[in-house]
């Protein structure tokens, strides 16, 4: 992609400002320098609530074989687990900082990423079925609309590719690209 006029705002080839947020400046942490992109890819809040009566179905079903105390048993476990699952389920977090991008744990150097693209998703089938190699690291939670293919440069990797689920791909790609830029230098 160039740096002309029409080039993707927040990309390594715009020379303008083509996007002020109204965001807080992110944080540095004691450990870390900052950080560019954060997204946890948590579960629809609402799953919460079914989460409950799940547990509670469960509950009643151990509550109808135990009389008195030990019929509780079932709604003390049965509740938190439902809703831990859930917990555990949304608990995925996707970051760019320290020139890296980190997908729940695993780090790729942003010096190995090539071309980035937003699957969107009506084409989510076809990428993650025919389509998806079979090497490539995949991060999908199906209650995330859009993926982003990241393109891996580095042959001795294994991994052609990554396939990420965000809410927000545009700000991902832009963030990938801001961070792969050459920082200018200061005499």
């Amino acid at each position: 992609m160039s740096g002309g006029a029409g080039a993707e705002p927040g990309t390594a080839g715009d020379a303008t400002l083509g996007h002020v947020s109204d965001r807080l400046p992110e944080s540095d942490s004691a450990t870390s320098g900052p950080t560019a992109f954060d997204e946890r890819l948590s579960v629809p809040v609402w799953w919460y609530l079914l989460a409950f009566g799940l547990g509670s179905l469960m509950g009643a079903q151990i509550h109808m074989g135990y009389p008195g105390l030990r019929a509780w048993i079932g709604y003390a476990t049965m509740i938190p687990l439902c809703i831990g699952v859930l917990w555990w389920m949304g608990r995925s977090r996707t970051t760019v900082r320290d020139g890296k991008l980190v997908s729940n744990g695993r780090e790729l150097l942003l010096s190995q990423v090539g071309l980035t693209d937003t699957v969107q998703p009506k084409d989510k089938q076809q990428a993650m079925g025919p389509d998806l190699d079979p090497s490539a690291y995949v991060l999908h939670r199906a209650w995330v609309g859009p993926l982003v293919r990241v393109e891996i440069t580095d042959p001795g990797g294994g991994e052609p590719y990554w396939v990420l689920s965000s809410r927000r791909p545009a700000e991902l790609r832009s963030a990938i690209a801001a961070a792969q830029a050459p920082q200018p230098q200061i005499p």
